[in-house]
């Protein structure tokens, strides 16, 4: 591979970024995975109803068909700029196409939309706290009627941290490994953790992808958590310890991340409690959380984009 298509997706990945600080989400006619989340919703009812076995092959089975048909889609379409770049060899041209492969790219990233519906569940609290619980239910899965105000603020951090790696963090780690091809997969396998992988009757049906989604988010979970604590190396080895506190393997290292740097104790009622020592979050936490996750989406970004053109021979 020459040294500029070796840079083709680093560049793509700024490109991307850039796309998403300056116009959001695609309209959801267009959005990648909107397309995911209807494919995976026509199985869902009907594996639901199946007993656990034929659930668990059913659910397997209809998650790699639906992962094989993103990874081809997506081969596809780089493949295709990739051959028009070395058609073309040409600094500008190689630029065109890095702006045409990260336009494909970025609807598998949400870092915005990420900043900006976290950002929104803090505007709502100011209002009162029943409409800062109902915006907050738009971002998560627990029942938020009985939220008190630090609980929704923790909701809202927790979420920060969480899907920080799985909207930005962990798109990006499997690009720079497979292309766009990578970041695709990872966006179903995500989507389909999101949809199915939860302990009720979905529970059989859903256990190929939430196991599918702990492996491909082992790494870039674990990325996030560092950059969020960069230049903390004391947090390190507490680090390690609270993060398997939550029932996720992963979700925890970014969240007790988060909640190590800001001295916040975190949790969710019942189920975990991540810095026990720390105190409640209040008004003004949100923006030093939203610093710190802006500071391990760039550090992250940065060295995959670098992995990335070494993996292909740039940095050789």
């Amino acid at each position: 591979m020459s040294i500029s298509m070796a840079w083709l997706l680093p560049l793509a990945f700024a490109f991307a970024l850039a796309i998403d600080r300056l116009c959001g989400e695609p309209p959801l006619w267009a959005h990648p995975v909107v397309a995911m989340g209807k494919y995976l919703g026509l199985f869902t009812e009907a594996l639901a109803r199946q007993q656990a076995g034929l659930a668990f092959v059913g659910g397997a089975l209809a998650w790699c068909l639906g992962a094989g048909l993103c990874i081809g889609l997506a081969m596809l379409l780089e493949t295709q700029l990739i051959l028009q770049t070395q058609a073309w060899l040409g600094g500008p041209r190689l630029l065109l196409c890095a702006a045409l492969l990260g336009l494909l790219l970025k609807p598998l990233l949400a870092w915005r939309m990420l900043r900006e519906e976290v950002a929104a569940v803090e505007m709502a609290l100011a209002e009162s706290l029943p409409v800062g619980r109902a915006r907050l239910a738009r971002l998560v899965s627990r029942d938020t009627t009985h939220l008190s105000e630090a609980e929704v603020r923790e909701a809202a951090l927790e979420t920060l941290a969480e899907n920080l790696n799985d909207s930005v963090v962990a798109p990006l780690f499997w690009a720079m490994i497979a292309g766009l091809p990578g970041a695709a997969l990872y966006r179903f396998a995500n989507t389909a953790d999101a949809m199915w992988g939860y302990r009720d009757r979905r529970e059989w049906s859903g256990k190929w992808a939430a196991r599918a989604d702990d492996a491909l988010s082992w790494i870039p979970a674990r990325l996030t958590a560092l950059g969020l604590l960069l230049g903390r190396p004391t947090l390190w080895l507490t680090l390690f310890s609270q993060a398997r506190r939550t029932p996720s393997p992963n979700s925890g290292w970014p969240m007790a991340a988060l909640a190590l740097r800001l001295g916040l104790s975190l949790g969710k009622p019942g189920v975990y409690r991540l810095n026990e020592a720390g105190r409640a979050p209040q008004l003004g936490d949100l923006a030093p959380a939203l610093g710190l996750a802006r500071w391990s989406l760039l550090l992250n970004a940065g060295l995959l984009a670098l992995g990335a053109a070494w993996l292909r021979g740039g940095l050789s």
